[in-house]
This record gives structure tokens, C-alpha cells and sequence, in this order.
């Protein structure tokens, strides 16, 4: 944690040097702050606050939960360190905290979703409420998310309630990981570690996809995808296997 933290220190050290029009941001956003937990806990607190909740209040709460519950950081770094490796368009760690709405929604989804688990209900579905309207992604607070994962781009993004997502799992822009029904119990699509799910794909019911999977862009999946395995299509079939045991990481978009 304090080696990412220093090596975005430095990085943004250097770009307020060289771009002299945003050293004002890059000194409020990243070098008026000791670590990363302050620098995230303020970048959350700036977008989220409104007329009635101030960025102070957001921002109390953003630092409550990161040092309550250490695993919330470890998940941040995870998160974090997943886009200079998955995404060709990140050349530096410092870009995603500053830059990427998908990584900025995700971590506020942490708070809220450390929120729900402190019964504090309310305020997990105003930050829900915010993170929608600010970030165009909707993931419910109840929905539990494994450390790694990155979204590309992530405008459109929808996760349900009793989803859950496993680590290093990567997902573009307009994804589903919607409901089937009206019922109550576990009615959302269980990701497994190391799954790729392509842009617009819409994964929806109770149903289960395997470890190292990969989704095709605009499918639409209403059965089980076994580990190690591509789907592609409307409804989604089997057309193959992934080139590598995690494309997530990969990143490979061709089918196969």
C-alpha cells in the first residue's frame, strides 16, 4: 500500500510540475494528502456531495469505513493496480484515482456497501442514489464484489442486489448483472474469479458463471457457463474456450 501510494505521489508530483494549469488539482486531489486513504476519501467526497449532504460529511464517512474495515483497502489496491495491467489506454497508477469514473464508482460502491453491513440502509442507497447520477453506474449496495475488478470505460453498468462478483474479474461499458423475477432470495448472476464480461452483455436470473470465463459483447445469458469456457449470442451458447485461464486479464475481445 505505501509503495502504490509513493509511486502516485511521485507521478502526480511531476505532472504538476509539468502542466502548471492543473497544480492547483493535482495538489488538492493527490499531494496535500499523507496516503491513499485521504486521497481517495477526498476524490469521493467531491463528487458525491450535494446541496443537503456536504463533501465534509461524505467524506467523514468515506475515512470511517476505509479504516474500519481494513479488507476495503486491500480491495482499493487490487482495484487499482488492475487497470495499468488490463487496460492499454493506463500508463500510470495515478490515472484511475484521478481520471476513471469506473474505478471512482467501484470504490464509492465499497462504502456504501460497508454502509449495508453496518444496517446503516439509508445512507448506503443515497450513495447508491449519487454514484448512479454521478457515475452512470448502479450497483445495489447489497451486492458483493471481490478485489481486482476493473471496468473499462463503464457508463451503462447495472448489478443487482444479491449479486456476487469474484476477484480479477474485468467488465466493459453497459453491463448487466441483472434479476429474473420478482421474487425474493438469491435472484442474480454469481461471476466466478477471472472472468471477462464484454460490452453490453446482460447476465440475468440466479444462475452461475464459472471460473476464467469469457462473455461476448452484446450476449445475453440465462443458463450456467462452465469454467474455462466462451459464451457468445442471444440467448448465450458455448462457442468455445478462452485463450488464457483468465481473460480477464487478457483482455482478448475475439471469440474463443
Amino acid at each position: 500500500m505505501n509503495n502504490l501510494w509513493q509511486t502516485i505521489f511521485d507521478e502526480v508530483e511531476v505532472h504538476s510540475k509539468n502542466e502548471p494549469v492543473l497544480a492547483s488539482f493535482y495538489h488538492a486531489a493527490v499531494l496535500n494528502h499523507r496516503d491513499l486513504t485521504c486521497a481517495l476519501s477526498y476524490q469521493l467526497a467531491i463528487r458525491l456531495e450535494s446541496e443537503t449532504v456536504s463533501a465534509m460529511l461524505i467524506r467523514d464517512v468515506c475515512l470511517q469505513a476505509f479504516r474500519e474495515d481494513p479488507e476495503i483497502m486491500a480491495a482499493v489496491s487490487a482495484d487499482l493496480t488492475s487497470y495499468p495491467e488490463r487496460d492499454a489506454a493506463c500508463t500510470e497508477y495515478s490515472m484511475p484515482l484521478l481520471y476513471f469514473k469506473g474505478f471512482q464508482a467501484v470504490q464509492a460502491y465499497r462504502v456504501a456497501n460497508w454502509l449495508w453491513r453496518q444496517r446503516r440502509v439509508s445512507l448506503a442507497l443515497y450513495f447508491q442514489n449519487c454514484i448512479a447520477t454521478v457515475f452512470d453506474v448502479d450497483i445495489h449496495p447489497g451486492a458483493k464484489i471481490g478485489g481486482g475488478l476493473m471496468l473499462d470505460h463503464a457508463t451503462g453498468l447495472v448489478i443487482g442486489e444479491t449479486a456476487v462478483v469474484g476477484k480479477d474479474v474485468s467488465m466493459l461499458h453497459s453491463v448487466t448483472l441483472g434479476g429474473s423475477g420478482c421474487s425474493g432470495g438469491s435472484r442474480h448472476p454469481k461471476i466466478g474469479d477471472g472472468v471477462l464480461i464484454s460490452a453490453g452483455a446482460k447476465v440475468l436470473g440466479g444462475i452461475e458463471v464459472g471460473n476464467g470465463a469469457k462473455i461476448a459483447a452484446g450476449s445475453v445469458v440465462l443458463e450456467n457457463v462452465p469454467e474455462h469456457t466462451t459464451v457468445a449470442g442471444v440467448p448465450a451458447k458455448v462457442v468455445g474456450k478462452p485463450r488464457s485461464p483468465q481473460p480477464s486479464l487478457s483482455m482478448n475481445q475475439t471469440i474463443g
